[in-house]
């Protein structure tokens, strides 16, 4: 492939698949991994390709969201020191353990979840802060650990997990839970991620380039369209995305 087609092409699919992830609160890997197997990367190479442009689209939704003045500094410590000791546990584990199985189970569980929003109508619409007791923070952390962990391992959809658990545990409405997700997930989570694995395994560095702008220019244009169109248009992304997700993970399994 031409080098210049090649680097568009890989343009357009991080911009597409990073603004709906903007959009939603996660599901950038189900459109940009698969097209980096299919471009011929090796499936380590093209993990650790992925984690490093993803952080992008946590630089992009920043950008946007920080305008609103609406994240809470201490929450976010909260899920940054859960979180990411499970991130680096999990992206220290994945290249050594195969992942069929994991596949099939979190894609049954996404899917899950995407039905259990879309079957609850009044779910995350409205905010409704709840479990900030002592045993509330200690399984809200508990949780964010083991998404953490699944982040670091697993490469698809699971921005989306926090994005749900925000909404289910400590009662966020979608577009607050999709800010923290889209700032803490795509830009720290990633980060660490993507650090730990370039560390064990190559990454298509000549790649990065147009992914990262794809990704940054996509984080910004999704923040902006969840923040103009409010929660309705986020469930309604949210639902499709966990779903398109989950079914994917799903086939990965077991094919």
């Amino acid at each position: 492939m031409d080098i210049v087609l090649e680097q568009f092409v890989l343009f357009v699919i991080s911009l597409f698949a990073n603004g709906l992830s903007a959009l939603a609160g996660g599901g950038a890997g189900l459109l940009q991994l698969p097209a980096l197997l299919f471009l011929g990367l090796a499936f380590g190479t093209a993990l650790a390709t992925h984690k490093i442009a993803s952080v992008a689209l946590g630089v992009g939704a920043t950008f946007r969201h920080i305008r609103e003045k609406g994240i809470d500094l201490r929450f976010s410590l909260f899920i940054l020191m859960t979180g990411l000791p499970g991130v680096v546990l999990g992206a220290l584990v994945i290249l050594a353990v195969p992942d069929a199985i994991a596949r099939l189970v979190l894609g049954v569980f996404t899917t899950g979840l995407g039905i259990y929003s879309w079957r609850s109508p009044a779910l995350g619409m409205e905010s409704n802060h709840k479990n900030r007791t002592l045993l509330g923070w200690v399984v809200g952390g508990a949780g964010l650990f083991f998404i953490g962990f699944l982040n670091g391992s697993i490469t698809s959809g699971t921005g989306l997990f926090v994005t749900i658990w925000l909404v289910v545990w400590f009662g966020f409405d979608y577009q607050r839970a999709v800010t923290y997700t889209l700032i803490l997930v795509g830009l720290f989570w990633n980060g660490f991620g993507a650090v730990t694995l370039a560390l064990q395994t190559d990454v298509k560095w000549e790649w990065i380039p147009a992914l990262l702008v794809g990704a940054l220019l996509g984080g910004y244009f999704g923040a902006n369209l969840s923040i103009a169109k409010g929660n309705k248009l986020v469930k309604r992304s949210f639902e499709f995305v966990t779903i398109a997700v989950g079914v994917s993970l799903i086939v990965d399994g077991l094919v």
